[in-house]
């Protein structure tokens, strides 16, 4: 059994040593390939209600242009995620609640949707926030450092800083904490 266990343990750790590089080499020199990649920090994001939202990308700031001294919470989902429906209702109410200083945006990361379709599905669940549906929304979450997993919110200060980056459901207790503590400031 020791020897089963220790067989395993071996192997285990032989595979995590060896792990894959992804880096291209070349055959001749084995010197590593370096592209210049022209990173997009100005985004024109639309909505389903046909307004532009200006999103600029600048060091650790994310410039939502429309909304100069409020808070964001910039929240990407799908419509197909279980945890972004029930992520919902604490969305309406934040920015129900604090609707003189927040503005919560939501960016849709699925492809495919039409604006009628994003629109009933605004309607169904009564949602009070703008809904950002197109291909820029994407360009935004690579510009972010691409969104590995959804639901995944960016909550920024009054100066554009991003405060906190929550990814998967969050409690609506630590999204408020959250809020008032960027309010105190």
């Amino acid at each position: 059994m020791q020897f089963k266990t220790l067989a395993f343990l071996s192997i285990l750790s032989i595979l995590f040593f060896t792990g894959c590089d992804s880096k291209e080499k070349t055959e001749e020199n084995n010197e590593v390939k370096i592209e210049k990649v022209e990173k997009k920090t100005e985004f024109q994001l639309k909505t389903t209600d046909n307004s532009i939202v200006n999103i600029k990308l600048e060091d650790n700031k994310i410039i939502v242009m429309e909304h100069p001294g409020k808070i964001v919470l910039l929240n990407f989902f799908a419509t197909w995620c279980p945890p972004c429906k029930v992520e919902i209702p604490n969305l309406i109410n934040l920015q129900e609640n604090y609707r003189n200083d927040l503005v919560v945006i939501s960016v849709l990361l699925e492809e495919m949707k039409t604006n009628e379709e994003i629109l009933a599905f605004i309607k169904q669940y009564d949602i009070n926030y703008s809904v950002i549906n197109g291909p820029e929304g994407y360009d935004l979450a690579k510009g972010l450092g691409g969104v590995k997993s959804i639901p995944t919110m960016y909550l920024i200060n009054k100066e554009s800083t991003i405060f906190q980056k929550y990814v998967g459901i969050v409690p609506n207790e630590m999204m408020e904490i959250d809020i008032k503590k960027v309010l105190e400031k």
